[in-house]
């Protein structure tokens, strides 16, 4: 980490099972994704987030502390009681190939890959059912889609681009006073026909 609030601008290639299947946990995935929205945070104030027990949140931090993917923050905490957390890694990354030598590996890589897929799906279907009433919001979101034809080399140079880019996107500073809200931004590209 670079001080006490910023993820280490890092993404870690995950190769262990176990780390697939902590992340891959619904609820998991919601508290990764508070922590990378919001930044360090206690079980307190992500159960508030979450409207799950703090028990529950304590429980799942723990496990994904466990498999590295969140760490205690001690020098936030005001007292001994207290206890914060931030995300390890600035994101991950895993690739089907990874994982083909072992069917039980390569089944919890393919039900990781799902579980983030539904999640984006889900997240696209509840911005379509209420975008109507967001303003000026709706007028700056985008799709877009393109069918191209590329080698998986072209494929791959690509997706660096891409994620390139979706990367000073996020690591620009944000001192302008401006408001702001979380955007989801996702992309995906793969062989496929009409």
């Amino acid at each position: 980490m670079n001080d006490a609030g910023t993820p280490r601008p890092n993404i870690r290639r995950i190769t262990e099972t176990a780390v697939l299947s902590a992340m891959a946990h619904p609820f998991r995935a919601r508290l990764i994704d508070a922590l990378k929205v919001d930044g360090p945070s206690t079980a307190s104030a992500l159960s508030q987030r979450t409207g799950q027990a703090v028990g529950s949140v304590s429980h799942h931090l723990k496990v994904l502390a466990e498999v590295k993917v969140v760490e205690e923050v001690p020098e936030l905490a005001r007292d001994r009681r207290e206890r914060w957390w931030r995300l390890v890694d600035a994101g991950w990354k895993w690739t089907s190939s990874d994982f083909a030598d072992d069917p039980v590996a390569a089944t919890a890589a393919a039900a990781a890959e799902s579980a983030h897929f539904n999640r984006q799906v889900a997240r696209t279907h509840e911005w379509l059912d209420t975008h109507e009433d967001t303003g000026e919001w709706a007028d700056a979101a985008f799709a877009t889609q393109n069918w191209l034809h590329l080698t998986p080399d072209e494929l791959h140079a690509m997706s660096v681009e891409i994620v390139e880019l979706i990367q000073r996107w996020q690591d620009r500073p944000l001192d302008d006073g401006a408001e702001r809200q979380p955007v989801f931004v996702y992309s995906r590209g793969f062989p496929s026909q009409p």
